[in-house]
């Protein structure tokens, strides 16, 4: 079976997170689980890998979880992140603009033009949407909306003066401001989005629940393998929570909108 950490999969910080994988697929195989690739699946599109069956261990969205994947993929557990803009199993975006944008509030750019990674992306779509939706006429509040493919394209977009805010990730931040500064450089953080349950560690629909409860031990006793010290701080984790699905519902019942992105 196959396995894959797609959503900070940095080429910069890749082989702390084939380190990490490594690492897990000796603790699930003393849990019994040993019919698992050692090596992770990278750059392989999205759909394609959630789907499939063959999937046995991954990282996905929140938003994702609980909707176009809620009957393909079943929560794990929830990191806990070490960057600005977490706290425990929470994670928020960070509102960013033009370095010389004249906006101090983000409520304040109605008719504005933004850009997000993707139309089923919480952090970059539907968190910021959320927050802007009751200073929106008509069911819009922005008068166009890109489509960039990705957090790090979106900065870009921004920095270059084609959209005039963006909402990143403040994961993929922090990584990318350790990793990758030019790409920061040009913009400005304006504020936060609202907190959600950080993405999930997550495996098939169709894995027994007692293959999920070893699955859930191997990966707890992963993240408390002091061997990974450092390489969890490179990935600027801290810590593993056991969850399920429904710790995700959240998404749902806080961030439902009516706004349209495209």
């Amino acid at each position: 079976m196959i396995a894959s950490l797609p959503m900070y999969d940095l080429p910069e910080v890749r082989h702390a997170t084939d380190a990490l994988w490594r690492r897990m697929v000796q603790h699930l195989k003393r849990e019994g689980i040993s019919n698992v690739s050692q090596q992770l699946v990278h750059d392989r599109h999205l759909n394609d890998l959630w789907s499939d069956k063959n999937l046995l261990f991954s990282q996905c969205c929140g938003y994702d979880i609980v909707h176009r994947y809620r009957n393909r993929l079943q929560v794990l557990g929830t990191p806990w992140f070490d960057a600005p803009g977490c706290c425990k199993g929470n994670y928020a975006s960070i509102v960013v603009v033009p370095e010389d944008s004249s906006y101090e509030n983000v409520i304040d750019m109605l008719g504005s033009e933004v850009v997000i990674n993707g139309p089923e992306s919480h952090s970059g779509m539907n968190a910021l949407f959320a927050l802007v939706e009751p200073h929106s006429r008509d069911g819009k509040f922005f008068s166009e909306v890109i489509i960039s493919g990705s957090h790090a394209e979106s900065l870009a977009t921004v920095r270059q003066g084609h959209a005039d805010v963006a909402a990143v990730d403040c994961v993929t931040y922090e990584l990318l401001s350790r990793y990758r500064p030019a790409v920061i450089d040009g913009t400005r953080a304006l504020g936060w989005t609202y907190d959600a349950p950080a993405p999930p560690y997550v495996t098939c629909a169709n894995i027994d629940v007692e293959t999920v409860s070893r699955m859930q031990n191997a990966l707890v006793a992963t993240f408390n393998d002091p061997s990974l010290s450092d390489t969890l701080e490179m990935l600027l984790i801290n810590k593993v929570e056991v969850s399920s699905t429904e710790t995700y519902q959240y998404i749902v019942n806080n961030f439902s909108h009516e706004l349209r992105a495209v």
